[in-house]
């Protein structure tokens, strides 16, 4: 039995839950990265019969606590980085920290696959409770609209939530994170700062073999 099958299976359990199944479903459909589960038609199923405001509350919350697994990713992945590359992602952290939020709250928000978010804000050590405020507001808002919209248009949310992401999606998402991890860990942040303003993206393009260490530096 696949993953899916499984996941299709505890969806008929928890649908009898009700409010308390769409928080189960939600949790259990975010919980492991890059295996997006189709938790959001269970809810559409839910607010037919339920109150569609607290059921989408419920299903954003249980969502958010889920993809706390990705942001521990990323956390793991840094216990293990080198110094040099710890301090390289500080100094990002500090250029992104207002945005930050912007970014998680937006993938939060839509369908997008977030964990290529998710698990850089674990890597560059982004406060957790921030975060969670992000990920948790998009989280509902999303789920609360598609409860909403599922609950007197079934049609259309037939075509927003699809059954799942293909398999080519799923691999694109993998490969953009692991360039997004070297990125992150090899990238001299400083050094960046300093082109970027000097030369714009054209030279930081041009010198980003040697701002992520492929290249040796040139002799001055």
């Amino acid at each position: 039995m696949s993953i899916l099958e499984s996941f299709y299976g505890l969806v008929d359990l928890f649908i009898s839950y009700g409010y308390f199944g769409s928080f189960i479903i939600s949790f259990i459909g975010s919980l492991i990265p890059f295996l997006p589960l189709p938790y959001l038609f269970p809810i559409v199923l839910l607010s037919m019969k339920l109150d569609p405001l607290l059921i989408g509350t419920l299903s954003g919350i249980g969502g958010s606590l889920g993809k706390v697994t990705s942001y521990l990713v990323g956390r793991f992945w840094r216990a293990f980085a080198s110094q040099k590359s710890k301090k390289n992602l500080d100094f990002f952290r500090s250029i992104i920290d207002k945005y930050g939020a912007i970014a998680v709250f937006l993938f939060a928000l839509t369908p997008l696959p977030d964990d290529i978010v998710y698990i850089p804000m674990g890597m560059i050590g982004y406060g957790f409770l921030k975060f969670m405020l992000a990920n948790c507001a998009g989280k509902v808002i999303l789920a609360i609209f598609v409860s909403y919209v599922g609950r007197y248009y079934k049609e259309l949310m037939d075509m927003f939530v699809g059954e799942s992401m293909s398999m080519l999606s799923i691999v694109i998402a993998v490969v953009i994170m692991i360039l997004v991890t070297i990125i992150l860990f090899r990238m001299d942040w400083q050094e960046f700062i300093t082109i970027f303003r000097q030369k714009g993206w054209r030279g930081v393009l041009a010198e980003l073999p040697r701002l992520i260490g492929i290249s040796k530096k040139e002799n001055v």
